[in-house]
């Protein structure tokens, strides 16, 4: 048998075979980041809450998306309050300033921030289940709708602006913030 004619034979089968094997390896995936849960993309900076001795408080800072994607935080968890609402500031028919809660969640872009500040977007806490006095603590965590989470602690700071009112809600009355 000669095996120096059967060589270019044994070449293309080799090289057919690599050619099959390298279809059969996992794609590299570039969006690696795109499919990465919310929570593992946000982060908060410079949060803070304001003090309250009871009723409602409210939590602030800017909110940052490091992802490929658009996330929205959908609601938000905290043993200071047993009633957390994402709430924005808009004006009413009589030309207003009031607080409402945010239908659908807050939205943070892509590569982007959302701020939550006095007067604008916050984390509202009502019903406080303790005083919030300067210079403690509060953890937070955020839910997304995609059901990941993310955890942040802010400090409590004194603060005598942002009294909004309400729109509607009745459930509000005799709670200062």
């Amino acid at each position: 048998m000669n095996t120096t004619k059967n060589l270019p034979r044994l070449a293309a089968v080799i090289a057919v075979s690599l050619l099959a094997l390298t279809g059969c390896t996992p794609e590299s995936s570039t969006s690696e980041s795109a499919s990465r849960p919310a929570g593992k993309t946000v982060t908060i900076e410079d949060a803070w809450v304001k003090s309250a001795d009871e009723g409602m408080s409210a939590a602030f800072g800017t909110l940052l998306n490091s992802g490929d994607d658009d996330v929205t935080v959908v609601s938000v968890t905290s043993e200071a309050s047993d009633m957390i609402e994402l709430h924005e500031t808009v004006e009413n028919e009589a030309g207003e300033m009031v607080m409402r809660e945010k239908d659908g969640g807050f939205v943070i872009p892509a590569g982007g921030k959302l701020a939550l500040e006095p007067g604008a977007n916050h984390i509202m806490l009502m019903g406080l289940s303790g005083p919030l006095t300067a210079g403690s603590d509060v953890t937070f965590t955020l839910t997304f709708s995609d059901d990941s989470t993310y955890e942040f602690t802010a400090p409590v700071k004194d603060y005598s602006g942002a009294n909004e009112n309400y729109e509607g809600g009745e459930e509000h009355e005799g709670m200062d913030h």
